[in-house]
């Protein structure tokens, strides 16, 4: 049983006297959407009419239950999952359910947000409630029907079956079920009853996605709207002194030529018109900040390691553990830039009126957007209306709205709806860019055991998070220091599908391969022996790890892989990392082909609780391995006097189709709640694949991307 915090009011409903139809709503149904079946089902007939209000069930008069999606989909499934929970609950007909997506609506749904992997984690707990809460208010009102305890009666897809088999389905007691009070306490299945949760589920946008129907910001169009492409800086640091418009304006297509801030947009009825216009633009620019290279931030993030630096973690004596070391061990590991090269560029429609700001487009911080959209225009919050589209991706790209705001300024000084678009380019040159980081890893062994663990990071723009000086080795050696310093740049940088677990994962997870040999300990055996270690920490409250779950892992991946009995040729190397809540580990395997170190396969065992949807869940650990095993790999970005190395994939590397490795996925069972997937699984692929090719080639790799570190990768 679960107690409901919530009133009446908290719980709104609204019932259909012509259609018998009833809506449930939920202030605390975080988000949750609609799903679709493994297999093709005929298009469900609609109820006349549906009662649409803030998070909700809506139940219609022939049984058919839609469930509103208030989290942004960035292709995590997250439209398909969530309502998974719900429909659980509910006992609803999988069948026949359909989904809407919700505009942004902070009164009614607390946690609109994409990022962090959180989105089934937080709202768990919510969207079981409002299944079970409807669900309880149905077989209640049934029982009614019938005159029957209400305790004698149970549901199965979307019916109420009575003691003598007779069953009814929900929308025949929906209209009743909206006149009685709302109980305090329903009861929430136990998870071994699950008959949804669990089972693989196709994306419920499959069909539209593969019909090219409208699903994604470039897809926006209404009458009257103008495309925009935008002239912004060509290096970081520059502003815009003169702009000359005559060619543009003459070309066919071009309509107007605006000047906002160092940005000149381009409106056209067209986006190759625009992108014409664009072209045709000739801008003077200043210099009046100096500008930046990567050798520059090179220079200066070396000089920072060797500073003196506040601790943002201090375990122990580090500095006695260090004096009385049998040997110290220390190695610097290097990050580049990096774009985020999502498939669906950048883009974002507008339409500023006197009256209202309409935004729509692909954003992960719908919220934010809003309030940012309101100061820049200097209006209430309540005059922007945000509705959110499907993305193309975003891997923390679209987190910070840059897009939006400028959409809307563009439409506010051309009175017109604008859809803003970057192109390829665009999207390279103007991004916000994983930070270049280095870390300074030093570690003291004594008797063969590791006695003091020192770790120093910096990077550009960015203090590292709060809790990433508490994850593994912290809590695991007794002698602990976290140490961070950062240098200010021009160059935007900001979030990156895992931020700072993306390369620390590598750093660290290859300095303790370097330490098991040097030690002369088994690779699994050590982090093993460290993890029991934390186990004397667990009730530290910074530690929201498991050592536990995280031996767990490495055990199951262990034996999958068959690590204690290696194939001829075949070399393997293992890497483990806790991030999101969720714990992995991952074993590669590599063999050499004409003096190249190939990446064949990798083996992964996930600790993410109870999974919701199985063939989702495998999709995002595929994704996570394949995007960090291609960017440790080949991923590079560098700097000119501010300027991008790479501006398109002719320069950018990207990891190819025949370069990803075979990927077995393994699930630990258990009945944790969910935690985070999107993320989780890219952080330790460097890692694996370098420690895996250190044992085929005997070079350890201290910088990425690794293709420069290796004269055979070519």
């Amino acid at each position: 049983m679960t107690k409901q915090n919530i009133d009446r009011r908290s719980f709104l409903k609204v019932s259909g006297a012509a259609t018998g139809g009833v809506l449930f709503g939920f202030s605390w149904l975080v988000s949750c959407q609609n799903e679709v079946q493994a297999e093709i089902i005929p298009e469900l007939e609609m109820p006349e009419q549906w009662f649409s209000l803030n998070g909700y069930i809506k139940i219609g008069d022939n049984g058919v239950v839609t469930i509103m999606a208030p989290n942004p989909e960035i292709g995590q499934n997250v439209k398909t999952s969530m309502p998974m929970i719900v429909a659980e609950e509910l006992d609803a007909d999988w069948n026949k359910v359909v989904v809407e997506q919700a505009p942004l609506d902070p009164e009614k749904f607390p946690r609109q947000v994409a990022g962090g992997s959180q989105s089934i984690r937080q709202s768990w707990e919510g969207l079981r409630k409002a299944g079970a809460t409807a669900k309880a208010m149905l077989v209640a009102a049934a029982a009614e029907k019938w005159g029957v305890d209400a305790a004698t009666l149970k549901t199965e897809k979307g019916h109420i079956i009575n003691a003598n088999g007779e069953k009814i389905h929900y929308g025949e007691v929906a209209t009743a079920a909206s006149q009685l009070e709302v109980p305090e306490d329903a009861p929430l299945k136990d998870p071994k009853d699950f008959t949804i949760i669990g089972q693989s589920k196709k994306n419920v946008d499959l069909k539209d996605i593969i019909t090219g129907e409208p699903l994604f910001g470039l897809d926006t169009k209404v009458e009257g709207m103008k495309y925009a492409v935008v002239l912004r800086p060509p290096a970081f640091g520059q502003k815009l002194q003169s702009v000359d418009d005559a060619a543009a304006k003459a070309l066919t297509g071009v309509e107007s030529v605006l000047q906002f801030g160092d940005k000149v947009a381009v409106l056209a009825n067209s986006t190759w018109a625009a992108m014409q216009g664009k072209k045709a633009l000739t801008a003077v620019w200043t210099e009046d900040t100096p500008l930046e290279s990567t050798t520059y931030h090179d220079e200066e993030l070396a000089k920072l390691l060797t500073a003196k630096t506040e601790a943002v973690r201090h375990d122990g004596n580090v500095d006695r553990a260090f004096a009385e070391a049998d040997e110290i061990v220390e190695r610097v590991y290097e990050s580049p830039f990096l774009p985020h090269n999502c498939m669906e560029p950048m883009n974002f429609f507008a339409h500023v009126t006197d009256e209202k700001v309409l935004l729509d487009g692909p954003i992960q911080t719908p919220q934010w957007t809003r309030q940012r959209v309101a100061d820049l225009l200097e209006r209430e919050a309540e005059q922007v209306e945000v509705k959110m589209t499907r993305m193309g991706g975003g891997f923390g790209r679209r987190l910070y709205g840059d897009f939006a705001l400028e959409a809307a300024e563009v439409s506010k000084l051309a009175k017109a709806p604008v859809q803003l678009v970057f192109s390829r380019e665009d999207d390279m040159s103007a991004g916000t860019y994983r930070m270049a980081i280095k870390y300074k890893i030093k570690a003291a062994i004594k008797d063969k055991k590791i006695t003091a663990y020192h770790l120093t990071e910096a990077a550009i723009n960015s203090n590292m998070y709060g809790l990433i000086p508490n994850f593994f080795p912290a809590g695991a050696i007794e002698n602990y220091r976290v140490d961070n310093a950062k240098m200010e740049s021009n160059i935007t940088t900001g979030a990156w599908r895992a931020p700072y677990t993306n390369f620390l994962a590598f750093a660290e997870q290859s300095f303790f391969d370097e330490l098991s040999e040097k030690m002369e300990v088994d690779a699994v055996q050590l982090r093993l022996d460290l993890l029991e270690n934390a186990k004397k920490n667990k009730e530290d409250e910074r530690m929201q790890w498991s050592p536990d779950r995280m031996q767990e892992c490495i055990k199951l991946v262990a034996e999958k892989a068959g690590w204690s009995t290696p194939k001829e040729g075949v070399f393997q190397g293992l890497s483990a990392y806790y991030s999101h809540n969720t714990h992995v580990a991952e074993i590669a395997e590599v063999v050499m082909k004409e003096n190249r170190p190939v990446v064949t396969k990798v083996y992964c065992a996930v600790d993410c609780g109870i999974v919701v949807n199985p063939e989702a869940a495998k999709n995002q650990i595929e994704g996570g391995i394949i995007d960090g095993v291609g960017h440790a790999m080949f991923g590079d970005l560098a700097f000119n006097n501010g300027i991008p190395s790479a501006t398109n994939f002719d320069k950018f590397r990207l990891i190819r189709h025949q370069e990803a490795p075979e990927i077995e996925v393994f699930f630990i069972q258990n009945n944790v709640d969910p935690t985070g997937l999107g993320e989780p699984s890219l952080p330790p692929a460097g890692g694996a694949i370098a420690n895996a090719i250190y044992k085929a080639t005997g070079k350890r790799f201290y910088k990425q991307p690794f293709v420069q570190e290796m004269d055979v990768l070519g």
